[in-house]
């Protein structure tokens, strides 16, 4: 398949959920993220496996949706959870990334001093 063909399971037309992950946001306190992903298929934006708390993962367990794509500024990659791989593919509707201004880690007024102890590697 062309990698800029459209695959089952991505939707262009669907908006991202928001400017961050959706369980961090949810969580009480709210939850910092160290990157960002975007299911492919529904918008669903969660944090990366790096994360504490590897939420676009967990939505892949939990929905099967199988392609995410970055959603840090200046990426364009998808991930495919079922072949391990990533791929190029078609652009997504925008917002294609988080806000540059967001930080990362972030939220910045979230992320402990030290993070990086807390991070999946």
């Amino acid at each position: 398949m062309d990698d800029d063909a459209v695959r089952p399971g991505i939707d262009t037309a669907v908006p991202p959920s928001g400017p961050g992950c959706v369980e961090c946001e949810a969580a009480d306190p709210p939850a910092w993220w160290v990157h960002l992903r975007r299911c492919a298929e529904c918008g669903h934006v969660g944090c990366c496996d790096s994360s504490p708390n590897q939420h676009a993962t967990a939505h892949f367990r939990g929905t099967g949706h199988r392609y995410m794509h970055s959603y840090e500024p200046g990426e364009d990659w998808y991930w495919d959870f079922v072949e391990r791989t990533t791929f190029e593919g078609p652009e997504l509707a925008p917002p294609t990334s988080h806000p540059a201004d967001q930080a990362t880690p972030g939220p910045a007024d979230r992320v402990p001093a030290n993070w990086a102890d807390l991070i999946h590697r």
